[in-house]
């Protein structure tokens, strides 16, 4: 196989074990690995700071010094393979959860999950939102096979810890106040104007808008909303849905 300089250039970068590519050179005077280490070190800091800037939250809660160092076992293990920098740290959550020195705080996974989220929702595309005086066009008798559009922005995050308390208490600013509670949240984000939202989802909300989401009908989406949770209200979290912008629209083809 033909030797590939830039191959063994970009590997080199994110294992410190590796040798320096055997075709650099540098001006008179200076060494290789010394400068090859540097340029290493850049590559290592700059991709720390875009998932500092992705993490905020996740940042602040594990201190600066551990997140660096959490995040820079991450960009050794996987480094970008995409171009666009906003993209890298995907799967930094995944990480997280199985990552040895974040075991104590099984919280913090999902949190990284709302803020991954909340990222993809402010690059979402943009989309007018739906209102809710679209749903009386529909005859009572067609809405248990409604379907609706949903908006690009939307997105949910399921956690069985409080994780959209955490993500509130970390992402703004001031003190942050002790947890009251440690019942399960689910996300919902949105963003229906130019501000993303963060919101928690009611009982059953969370199996009912994934259905929607899905594609599958308001019928078949409330029945599942209802084996789950059986005080689910359907029309209160229905008009809180449609309010927070996440569908464009309704299908009325059956």
């Amino acid at each position: 196989m033909a030797y590939d300089y830039a191959e063994a250039f970009s590997t080199g970068l994110f294992r410190p074990d590796f040798p320096v590519p055997e075709d650099m050179m540098v001006g008179a005077g200076k060494g290789v690995q010394s400068r090859y280490n540097v340029y290493r070190n850049n590559v290592t800091v700059s991709l720390i700071d875009a998932l500092a800037a992705v993490y905020p939250a996740v940042q602040r809660i594990t201190g600066t010094a551990f997140f660096r160092a959490m995040a820079r076992f991450y960009v050794r293990a996987l480094p970008p393979e995409s171009p666009l920098l906003f993209e890298y740290g995907r799967s930094f959550p995944d990480f997280i959860e199985s990552y040895e020195f974040a075991q104590d705080m099984p919280w913090l996974a999902d949190t990284a999950r709302i803020e991954r989220a909340w990222l993809d929702a402010y690059h979402a595309a943009d989309r007018p939102v739906m209102v809710a005086r679209a749903l009386t066009a529909v005859p009572p008798a067609a809405l248990a096979d409604l379907r609706f559009c949903a908006h690009p922005a939307a997105r949910i995050v399921r956690s069985i810890y409080p994780a959209v308390a955490i993500f509130v208490m970390n992402r703004r600013e001031g003190p942050v106040s002790s947890m009251k509670s440690s019942a399960a949240e689910d996300a919902l984000i949105t963003r229906p104007e130019q501000e993303v939202i963060v919101s928690r989802l009611p009982a059953g909300g969370a199996v009912f808008l994934s259905s929607l989401l899905q594609g599958l009908s308001l019928g078949v989406s409330a029945s599942k909303a209802f084996e789950q949770a059986p005080e689910f209200d359907l029309s209160g979290n229905l008009a809180a849905m449609i309010t927070a912008g996440v569908f464009t629209g309704i299908n009325l083809e059956m």
